[in-house]
């Protein structure tokens, strides 16, 4: 009972604000302030919702199936490279203006080329959402690792921690704050990569569901992709806020 209204009281304004956006449609739709194509009733789009509930669902699993892997696969990218770079400054002076010029290059601007020489849409959409991802958690890594208190380091070397122990007892923990806040932005990019990907290189998928009423002109049906892949993304970004206070609870910010 005490984490329910703990849980209240932490975000009753929130959904007030919630409330008041969705009593604004509702205003606006019933008194033809808006048009009424593109902005349908909420009684269209509740029965849009109820009738589509089933293919949302097996679109939200094709949208997971896409995504994570390609956070997987980014995630390894960025600990391993990251590692190297922010432990060795010759690799990272060599290595950063490099991986810099990359970063600053949109993945959008890449689509084409990637979707024309890709062997499959599926790899072709892994590419694009690895790509757009990986460097706010490889710039996290670096600067976390080089930023590590060498107090750290010391008292690894007075315990004798070497090699892998060394790595995981103490370099990546100490890293870690700076890490898992590269990661969780990485995580918000990767939604919108995620959409780009399915409206213009998928055939399934929140983003595709979305694109294909749009197109048919049936935007009750769009309303309803679009508010469901919000609700999706709010439950996902919790749960990874939850697991960050997790493994940082240690830290003063997260206590």
């Amino acid at each position: 009972m005490n984490k329910v209204i703990k849980f209240i009281k932490k975000y009753w304004i929130t959904f007030c604000i919630f409330l008041g956006l969705v009593l604004l449609y509702v205003t606006a739709t019933e008194n033809g302030w808006v048009n009424p194509y593109l902005f349908p009733s909420t009684e269209a789009i509740e029965e849009a919702f109820v009738s589509s509930r089933g293919m949302m669902l097996g679109n939200m699993a094709a949208s997971f199936k896409l995504l994570i892997p390609s956070i997987i696969v980014s995630l390894i990218i960025a600990l391993v490279l990251g590692t190297i770079m922010g432990m060795n400054k010759r690799v990272r002076e060599v290595l950063h203006p490099v991986i810099y010029a990359f970063s600053v290059i949109p993945s959008i601007l890449l689509s084409p080329f990637v979707l024309l020489m890709a062997p499959s849409l599926f790899s072709a959409s892994v590419f694009l959402i690895v790509y757009n991802i990986v460097w706010a958690t490889l710039f996290a890594t670096i600067t976390g690792i080089m930023t590590i208190d060498k107090r750290y380091l010391d008292k690894a070397a007075t315990l004798e921690l070497t090699g892998f122990k060394r790595m995981t007892k103490v370099i990546l923990p100490a890293a870690s704050p700076s890490i898992m806040a590269g990661f969780v932005n990485s995580l918000r990019s990767s939604f919108v990569m995620l959409v780009f990907a399915e409206m213009y290189g998928a055939g399934e998928g929140m983003g595709y569901f979305v694109k294909k009423y749009a197109e048919l002109g049936i935007f009750a049906n769009t309303w309803v992709g679009f508010v469901f892949m919000v609700i999706v993304l709010v439950i996902v970004m919790q749960i990874f806020e939850m697991l960050k206070k997790h493994m940082l609870k240690w830290t003063i910010d997260e206590k």
